[in-house]
């Protein structure tokens, strides 16, 4: 994938580098009590400069074997949330989950739907996938409009599927394919054969 330009208008997608470290532990701690309900419970390392170094080389080194992505949204040069592929199998399955977060200054925005559509966009070009799913808390509405917008469809309910600040919850399960995303990107009228 080639690195976009991380100033435009429009927010954009990129890899992290080691010289955003500065500005991603920014974005931990001003949303760190913001996000606490929404993720996994963290340690006090990871609020610190040092872990965050150590997440961007972990996260390059993992795009480097096709085992998951990760991204910065960026909004006129500025940090403004992430979005992830994770847990990426290949194989018969060539599927991920995605996942994301938008600085709570600018939720509300359509920030969190662009930089899932760029991320599914990567997924099916670039990264070869057949499968993305998301998993949102059934208190979490808005992020369910997120993947709903972006093309995505409802599979399903999981009880007690990921472990979100200390407890077992719940979670929607919602998933786009390859040809999902082809067909909401044909025009109207065209027909999807030859």
């Amino acid at each position: 994938m080639d690195t976009p330009e991380k100033q435009p208008i429009l927010p954009v997608i990129a890899p992290l580098e080691i010289s955003d470290a500065p500005e991603l532990i920014d974005y931990v701690m001003r949303n760190r009590d913001f996000l606490r309900a929404l993720e996994p419970l963290r340690p006090d390392a990871y609020f610190t400069i040092e872990e965050q170094v150590e997440e961007i080389r972990r996260a390059q080194a993992r795009s480097k074997e096709g085992s998951a992505y990760a991204f910065g949204l960026f909004s006129k040069g500025a940090l403004v949330g992430r979005v992830a592929l994770s847990n990426v199998v290949r194989g018969a399955g060539q599927y991920a989950t995605i996942g994301y977060s938008v600085d709570r200054n600018h939720n509300g925005r359509g920030y969190a739907t662009e930089a899932v559509r760029l991320a599914v966009a990567f997924a099916f070009r670039d990264a070869g996938l057949h499968r993305i799913q998301g998993a949102v808390m059934p208190e979490n509405p808005a992020s369910a409009r997120v993947l709903i917008k972006a093309g995505f469809r409802a599979e399903g309910h999981f009880k007690r599927y990921l472990r979100i600040n200390e407890r077992w919850a719940d979670h929607d399960v919602y998933a786009i394919t390859e040809e999902d995303w082809i067909g909401a990107r044909r025009p109207r009228g065209e027909s999807a054969h030859p």
